[in-house]
């Protein structure tokens, strides 16, 4: 018996040997990952939470992890002590922080153009009293009617979509989401006569007409999947217009997964700002994090199949012929938003007609 038992012991001893030499052997040359913890806008963390991109940092000996905030909340009130990099949605936050820290170095590997979801009657409705055309919401014809207050069913020769509520595009809150203060941007620009603004007079003649903008609206949600989502499920009834960033959209045409039904159309607001998604490095591994973001041609691509525009637009256009998607236009009508102050100022005057 207890030979039957020393015999058992050393087999059960060799098996494990064995095991320790086996696992050993396959993990010589590949140190351990090192983890680069950083804060992005909450429309990239699909991105950084796919295994194709996971899969690609770790071939460099990284795992990257992420958390979510607003990019006026990464700008001012995070604490970045915790994070190796951060990758808000906008330049002027980016330049808040760079300014804030000191760091020259930064890298946007993807942006995205500001864009509306809606659909094909609103866009045959709109085109018919001269606010669309080609694709495009002419945003000083559309001030026109917002600042008249008018509502749908006041439209000339509308039998298509006869609400009885004021004719707005659904944003965010301003008070915390980037896109709102894209929208911002872009409004307050045709507002102010094709200028971008940068006075105190500007601001105080034009802040009653820009938070009527928002506060008309109602109850608006802190993050852009909000709107877009309530667009794909609740219907035109709902959200005959949203805001959303282009890769929302082309996102979930390359999914291919019947979200974007045959009578949803995307309309590019004219003029439109283009979100730029910019990587601020806080350390060398958050460095390494923006350089493979910027140059790796897999994270390239990857970045393009979520629907983003890389800095080569070849790519999105290949990702979106592969997938019978047609390629997004060359925009030509686009504007730089105010610098972060400037910005800052109007969100926060906006933000104070809340209370």
């Amino acid at each position: 018996m207890k030979r039957r038992l020393s015999i058992v012991l050393a087999v059960v001893l060799l098996v494990a040997v064995v095991v320790v030499i086996v696992l050993d052997q396959q993990g010589e040359g590949e140190p351990d990952a090192r983890v680069v913890r950083g804060v992005i806008g909450s429309e990239k963390l699909a991105f950084f939470h796919d295994r194709r991109v996971a899969d690609v940092f770790a071939k460099h000996g990284l795992r990257v992890e992420v958390d979510s905030a607003g990019s006026r909340q990464i700008a001012t009130s995070v604490d970045l002590s915790r994070y190796e990099f951060v990758f808000p949605s906008s330049s002027p936050a980016a330049q808040r922080i760079q300014r804030d820290r000191k760091i020259t170095a930064g890298y946007t590997p993807f942006s995205s153009p500001m864009a509306v979801a809606t659909f094909e009657p609103i866009v045959a409705l709109l085109t018919a009293n001269g606010v669309a055309r080609n694709g495009q919401l002419d945003v000083a014809k559309y001030l026109d009617l917002a600042k008249a207050g008018t509502r749908w069913d006041q439209l000339p020769g509308n039998t298509t979509f006869p609400a009885r509520k004021n004719l707005l595009v659904t944003t965010t809150d301003p008070r915390d989401s980037n896109s709102a203060s894209m929208y911002l941007a872009i409004v307050s620009f045709v507002a102010n006569g094709n200028s971008v603004v940068s006075t105190e007079e500007a601001r105080t003649r034009l802040l009653p007409q820009l938070t009527k903008l928002f506060l008309d609206q109602g109850y608006t949600q802190n993050s852009t999947e909000g709107p877009f989502e309530d667009y794909l499920a609740a219907g035109m009834g709902k959200t005959p217009l949203a805001l959303i960033y282009e890769s929302q959209f082309l996102d979930r045409q390359i999914r291919g997964d019947g979200a974007i039904r045959p009578d949803m159309r995307m309309l590019y607001t004219a003029p439109t700002v283009f979100s730029k998604h910019t990587l601020v490095p806080l350390s060398g591994n958050g460095d390494k994090v923006g350089q493979l973001l910027a140059t790796d041609p897999e994270l390239v691509r990857l970045a393009a199949t979520f629907g983003f525009r890389p800095n080569d637009s070849r790519v999105l256009g290949q990702v979106l012929t592969g997938k019978g998607v047609a390629a997004p236009p060359e925009l030509v009508d686009i504007i730089e938003p105010p610098s972060y102050e400037a910005l800052e100022r109007m969100l926060d005057a906006i933000g104070r007609q809340y209370r």
